[in-house]
């Protein structure tokens, strides 16, 4: 009798390769579209990795995730902040992990994956905090595991450019690395 092994996440090697094959499929499909269509992989101005065709749909999500998070005051100067902070680190990483990110932002903002994929039909701009906000817990609480990756891939990218900041330290109370 033989046993079947499963992963600690419940996925049976079979599921597993499916989830994996859907996952190469969608975001190839999402490159080989941004191909098509045009889509140029120079930098907007300013910025070292991100793009023009990114810069609205991150102003949109930036908000909605950092919710409470940004300062009152000037909450469009927080955001392009953050916006640099993002773009600093996504210069940093490896050329491969940063060409998945680049493939997620492409899925995200061509007009004709971004509506089936979030549920975002109109353009980044026009989207409600509530249409954001229902965006990002669909895909965190989906049954496909790529779309969690997504979602906590952006999430996470996001958290650390507002919180390595230490103009953001003092409103989340931390008091900043100790004196050596």
């Amino acid at each position: 009798m033989s046993k079947v092994f499963t992963s600690p996440s419940g996925l049976s090697r079979r599921q597993l390769l499916k989830v994996g094959l859907f996952g190469t499929v969608v975001l190839a499909s999402a490159g080989g579209i941004a191909i098509v269509a045009g889509r140029t992989d120079t930098a907007a101005a300013g910025f070292r990795q991100l793009r023009q065709s990114d810069l609205p749909m991150l102003r949109r999500i930036i908000p909605v995730i950092l919710s409470g998070a940004l300062p009152t005051g000037q909450p469009a100067a927080a955001v392009e902040e953050v916006l640099q902070a993002l773009d600093n680190n996504l210069d940093r990483l490896s050329p491969s992990l940063n060409g998945q990110i680049m493939q997620l932002f492409d899925l995200l903002t061509l007009g004709v994956t971004r509506g089936p994929a979030t549920g975002i039909w109109g353009q980044w701009e026009d989207a409600s905090d509530e249409a954001v906000r229902n965006f990002l817990r669909r895909w965190e609480g989906s049954s496909l595991a790529l779309l969690q990756q997504g979602q906590n891939a952006l999430t996470n990218l996001i958290l650390l450019a507002c919180y390595s900041s230490p103009a953001a330290w003092p409103q989340c109370g931390y008091p900043g690395p100790p004196g050596i």
